[in-house]
């Protein structure tokens, strides 16, 4: 009679399913957390290149100041002097 409740399969054991699953997600994190690093590159492209842009136009607009004020997540909110041979921070 205890052989009706004894199961010999290899998927009716309690600890093969669970890590099957947890295998499963992992595999699945891997493939979505290397999605999203490629999708942060191209944004994080796309931005370096618009800085790169805004800063040719303002040296082709002939400004004369020669600052490049940024400020926000690159700078934590400070604002910098981007002038050749000016290392510190303006004030």
């Amino acid at each position: 009679m205890t052989d009706l409740a004894v199961s010999h399969g290899i998927l009716d054991q309690p600890g093969t399913v669970a890590f099957l699953v947890i295998f499963g997600m992992a595999v699945i994190l891997f493939f979505v957390f290397r999605s999203m690093a490629k999708h942060l590159r191209k944004v994080q492209m796309a931005a370096r290149a618009e800085a790169e842009e805004a800063a040719r136009a303002r040296e082709a607009s002939g400004d004369g100041t020669g600052a490049d004020v940024v400020t926000g997540a690159d700078t934590g909110g400070v604002i910098r002097d981007a002038r050749p041979g000016n290392r510190g921070l303006a004030p």
